[in-house]
């Protein structure tokens, strides 16, 4: 796996973060610490886009954030277990190492803004 997919899973663990601050924020640094993490995803999310395919790097990012969201509030918050949300869940994750697997990378070199991927 290139740095730039592990970078992808950075900006969804941020995503993950920063979802949960917007819900369970209730303090001037959780909102801080919660607009950091809404920059950093971002913006490691941009950054991995311009090296590789953006439409599988979005769809990967959404469902790595997607999963790690629900099995956070259900880990840390108290949201109850469902086997049902579980095996969407896993789903999900398929879909994500499928699209993943059938990627071809490109050269490591960002495009410019309006060239063709």
């Amino acid at each position: 796996m290139s740095k730039n997919w592990m970078l992808v899973i950075v900006a969804a663990v941020f995503e993950v973060g920063w979802v949960a601050g917007l819900k369970h924020a209730d303090s001037v640094l959780a909102w801080g610490l919660t607009a950091v993490a809404i920059l950093v995803s971002f913006g490691v999310l941009v950054y991995s886009g311009k090296r590789l395919p953006t439409s599988t790097v979005y769809a990967v990012f959404v469902g790595l954030g997607t999963a790690g969201t629900v099995i956070s509030e259900m880990v840390v918050f108290g949201e109850p277990f469902s086997w049902a949300k579980i095996g969407l869940i896993a789903l999900l994750l398929v879909g994500i190492i499928g699209l993943k697997l059938v990627t071809h990378e490109h050269d490591d070199q960002p495009r410019k803004e309006g060239e063709a991927a």
